[in-house]
């Protein structure tokens, strides 16, 4: 009786032992709301092992449009927002969602057009490239999606003096999705899209178009990184999710995204500052 109570103990030890690591390894990962530019790219692939292999932290990415991320963020279903359209991170932060800002890294937006360039935008002046798209009704691809690159498309338009709500027409196109779709989408139909040059650099499925306009200081796309607020959400994983932000935003993880390249280009360019906003 004595040994097989002794057995039944083991075997009971045993399973909970066996157990424990899934949970372990479950406590372990965080979740992370960003924008699709930063999983299309492939910049996510390339880094989140290198994070892991440094901190034992899984990173489990929710990709959706920058207003999408941080909406998940508010909802309290990630533990940091890694996105890029800085008017409306401070706004978040300003409510109370999110802990500290941090500039991560930046790149630049590039429009992309047919090779024949159809409304004549080649060039490095954006303005003058979107007023002439407009004036010819030349096709145009928008992401539609809240995205940091629907913002800014926006605030071009804007600056362009084209009121595009008002002035839109069956040349413009509204998808509501992603970055890699609405390449797709302008590569299927022969149209001008505004684009992060990262997921341009990554993009297979290019067909007949081309950078048309590139080198205009508007186009600067600056990214940042912002802990969820825990005090705001106790389920958000602050060790962890700070684990990451530090990393991020560290000597070894400003050299990581320096060295992600394709094809000998670099996609983004690390610039953090030692205090966030």
């Amino acid at each position: 009786m004595q040994s097989r109570f002794s057995t039944l103990a083991f075997t009971f030890l045993l399973a909970i032992i066996i157990g424990d690591p899934p949970a372990i390894a479950a406590d372990r990962s965080i979740v992370v709301a960003s924008t699709t530019s930063t999983q299309d790219s492939g910049l996510f692939g390339y880094l989140l092992p290198l994070f892991k292999a440094a901190t034992g932290i899984e990173v489990k990415v929710i990709a959706q449009g920058t207003g999408q991320a941080l909406d998940t963020a508010r909802r309290g279903d990630a533990d940091v927002v890694f996105v890029h359209a800085k008017a409306q991170e401070e706004k978040f932060l300003a409510e109370g969602f999110g802990a500290k800002r941090h500039d991560v890294m930046y790149n630049d937006f590039v429009l992309i057009g047919p090779r024949d360039d159809p409304a004549g935008v080649t060039g490095k002046d954006i303005e003058a490239a979107l007023k002439a798209i407009q004036a010819t009704a030349a096709p145009f691809v928008s992401r539609g999606d809240r995205s940091g690159t629907h913002s800014a498309e926006l605030a071009l338009w804007n600056h362009a003096g084209i009121d595009i709500a008002a002035s839109k027409g069956p040349w413009y196109r509204e998808i509501g999705q992603g970055m890699g779709a609405a390449l797709n989408t302008a590569s299927a139909m022969g149209a001008y899209v505004l684009s992060d040059r990262g997921t341009w650099i990554s993009f297979k499925n290019r067909g007949d178009l081309e950078i048309v306009v590139e080198g205009d200081k508007r186009l600067f796309n600056q990214y940042g990184v912002m802990l969820v607020n825990p005090e705001k959400y106790p389920s958000v994983k602050q060790e962890l999710g700070q684990a990451f932000v530090d990393w991020l935003i560290s000597g070894e993880g400003q050299a990581a995204i320096a060295g992600y390249k394709i094809d000998g280009q670099q996609l983004f360019f690390p610039n953090a500052a030692k205090k966030g906003s």
